[in-house]
């Protein structure tokens, strides 16, 4: 017989954005009766989430710390006519971690695994075996939504980590090692130093279009690999993605085709990074600003979602800007050159870069100068920078 499950505030979806939300409104307000519903049988999927310092504003590390399972005082960058180590801290959260921190933290009866969702309203949520959640507040953060309304790129990516036979000798990241052939759009090769004798490799691509050879890109990694000297034993972990890489759109449409009338949280939100893809940011500013808020209504959750959501659509005219001139302005094999010119510029420029708080004196200084790529496309390109939203 169907059940009825009655409760304060429903998450849908449990990766991290949604995650992140429930641990910190439960942190917040643990009294709250909170459900976090998710398809699969764990929490996060099967990822490794990486980020700078300064992504996180110190006030909001409270939530990532305890999720935090790798950290380096710098990272390097390589490509083929400049080469920089950046003394900035970076770290990585694997997904198992999440999943551990969200059972340790939350009720047993808060946790809704293997639940398949078949609709979503402001203060419901109808699973597929019949049951039915009746919330007060639902925010929806199942990931995207019609992507189609945006005018887009991608960043498509393999990772593998590996036991290695061997030490790596290798004691920081290299966030981008672009001396690699330029095949499909921007690429490089991107690697973690977990432990002694473990190291995640990435193969990513900047590049026009969604479709993801896992094969082709999975045996790049070996080679990549073997040009370095390590040689793997045993294949710990393999994840795959496809990011958004946002140069214009619609986001009222996209924002409504997610469902109208229900707040939003993540991908689903458009709470990503337009020039990389990347959530993480995001999804921490959202659960702490959710947590902190006194009102969670479906109406005023879906109100204070959009509109913070909507904000930061506004506020980012620049980098869609700048994905424009990475994609339209570059033939695939020279866009390696934007990104190199970029990591010549000052530490803490490219930190608030990432993090999605260029100021103004940053956004001159990066358009400053000859561009790396040809002057009319790169004109064409920035016509129609105005930061605004359609």
């Amino acid at each position: 017989m169907a059940e009825v499950h009655h409760c304060d505030l429903a998450i849908v979806g449990g990766g991290l954005a949604g995650g992140l939300l429930a641990l910190a409104i439960h942190q917040r307000r643990p009294d709250l009766d909170l459900r976090l519903v998710e398809e699969s049988d764990r929490f996060g999927g099967n990822h490794v989430w990486s980020f700078f310092a300064a992504d996180v504003a110190p006030e909001n590390r409270w939530l990532i710390a305890p999720l935090v399972s790798y950290g380096w005082a710098g990272y390097d960058v390589v490509f083929p006519g400049h080469a920089r180590t950046i003394d900035q801290h970076y770290y990585s959260i694997e997904s198992e971690r999440l999943d551990q921190r969200i059972r340790q933290r939350l009720a047993p009866a808060a946790l809704m695994t293997g639940q398949r969702v078949l609709a979503v309203a402001r203060d419901g949520v109808m699973l597929a075996g019949g049951d039915r959640i009746a919330a007060k507040g639902v925010i929806d953060a199942r990931g995207p939504a019609d992507l189609g309304q945006l005018d887009l790129g991608w960043q498509k990516f393999v990772g593998h980590e590996y036991d290695l036979a061997d030490p790596h000798g290798i004691d920081r990241p290299t966030v981008m090692d672009a001396t690699v052939s330029q095949a499909e759009g921007y690429r490089f090769v991107y690697c973690l130093p977990f432990m002694a004798t473990r190291m995640f490799i990435e193969d990513t691509y900047y590049s026009d279009t969604p479709d993801l050879d896992g094969p082709g890109l999975g045996a790049r990694i070996h080679a990549y690999a073997a040009l370095r000297g390590w040689a793997p034993e045993r294949l710990l972990r393999e994840e795959a993605g496809v990011l958004p890489v946002a140069m214009d759109g619609d986001f009222e449409s996209y924002w409504k085709s997610g469902g109208a009338g229900v707040a939003k949280a993540g991908m689903r939100a458009g709470l990503f990074h337009p020039m990389t893809g990347y959530s993480l940011p995001d999804a921490v500013r959202l659960a702490t600003l959710v947590a902190g808020t006194g009102d969670l209504s479906g109406a005023a959750l879906h109100d204070l979602t959009l509109d913070h959501a909507r904000q930061l659509w506004r506020a980012r005219g620049f980098y869609r800007i700048l994905a424009r001139m990475l994609f339209r302005a570059a033939e695939p094999a020279e866009r390696y050159r934007v990104l190199e010119r970029f990591y010549r510029l000052d530490p803490g420029l490219i930190g608030r870069f990432y993090a999605g708080n260029t100021t103004m004196p940053d956004k001159i200084r990066i358009l400053s100068g000859k561009p790396p790529v040809p002057i009319t496309r790169a004109v064409a390109a920035l016509a129609g920078f105005g930061g605004g939203a359609r």
